[in-house]
């Protein structure tokens, strides 16, 4: 985690009121860290990501999962570090794939529709989504209490690590919910939420697990066009979110079969697309259920 995380001194005032100077209290704070990332593919640069540096290759493996060029792991040959732009100096900073030889070489500029602001038309957006899609959430036979859809953003803050020490990144949680209890099967945390969702991602990928069926995606942020698109993109049937959703990615959702819930804070929830998949549950205590167990 050494990169992950950066000291920094600082100054700390504190205001009360009275004009009166307090000691400062706290020396060094703790940021999280920012990095670019090359992604090359077969030796040509493909795109640039600003991420909170680990688990690099899953991030390299879900955004190629993400725009579609990949869907299995053995169509990815291989990630390895590359120099820096000295060509002598390794700055981790630079990963190539290798993809295997029958899969088609993705442009060398990143397809203008994965951005939630790249203004072109909705419905383009959605049609080439659609079009890219290897899996089909919609037929998904998953079913969630939502009383256990509700615990998921406390599950997933449990176990947001560098954001207790930072406070300033983003997480995605994958769960299992078919069982007894939801069980966390990863978690990533990026400063850029799609960067937390591409590791999750690229993780399953390459333990081999894509289409990712009968699970949940938690996000610790709002649920963008991008997000929806990528958990789509994966298999994952349901996406929840502690924040809103976009317009577009509520269409998307409907749109490819994926149910999309925001505002996830306990106590309720909304859902937006896919409410088919929500089952209600009789209000039992949550810890005489699992007594039960």
């Amino acid at each position: 985690m050494a990169r992950m995380t950066q000291r920094r001194k600082i100054h700390r005032f504190q205001l009360d009121g009275s004009g009166t100077e307090h000691p400062v209290r706290f020396k060094e704070d703790v940021l999280a860290s920012e990095e670019p990332l090359e992604i090359r593919v077969g030796g040509r640069s493909f795109a640039v990501t600003m991420r909170t540096p680990g688990d690099d290759f899953d991030l390299v493996a879900g955004f190629l999962v993400s725009e579609g060029v990949i869907r299995s792991p053995s169509e990815l040959v291989s990630l390895r570090f590359c120099a820096g732009d000295t060509r002598a100096t390794q700055t981790f900073n630079v990963i190539d794939a290798q993809l295997r030889s029958d899969v088609a070489m993705p442009g060398t500029m990143r397809h203008v529709y994965t951005s939630s602001s790249c203004g072109i038309c909705g419905t383009d957006s959605i049609d080439a989504v659609r079009k890219t899609l290897h899996f089909d959430p919609s037929q998904d036979a998953l079913r969630v209490p939502v009383d256990v859809l509700a615990e998921l953003p406390q599950l997933l803050r449990e176990a947001q690590t560098v954001f207790d020490q930072t406070g300033g990144v983003h997480a995605a949680g994958l769960f299992k919910v078919d069982g007894p209890r939801p069980e966390l099967l990863c978690l990533r945390e990026d400063v850029g939420r799609h960067n937390a969702v591409d590791k999750v991602v690229g993780w399953a990928l390459r333990q081999n697990l894509l289409p990712l069926e009968g699970t949940v995606l938690q996000v610790s942020g709002r649920a963008s066009f991008e997000l929806v698109q990528k958990a789509a993109l994966a298999g994952i049937p349901v996406l929840s979110a502690v924040s809103a959703p976009s317009s577009l990615a509520a269409d998307l959702a409907a749109e490819t079969g994926l149910t999309l819930v925001g505002f996830s804070r306990g106590h309720s929830l909304n859902v937006y697309a896919g409410r088919e998949r929500l089952a209600r549950q009789p209000n039992v205590n949550r810890e005489e259920k699992y007594a039960r167990l």
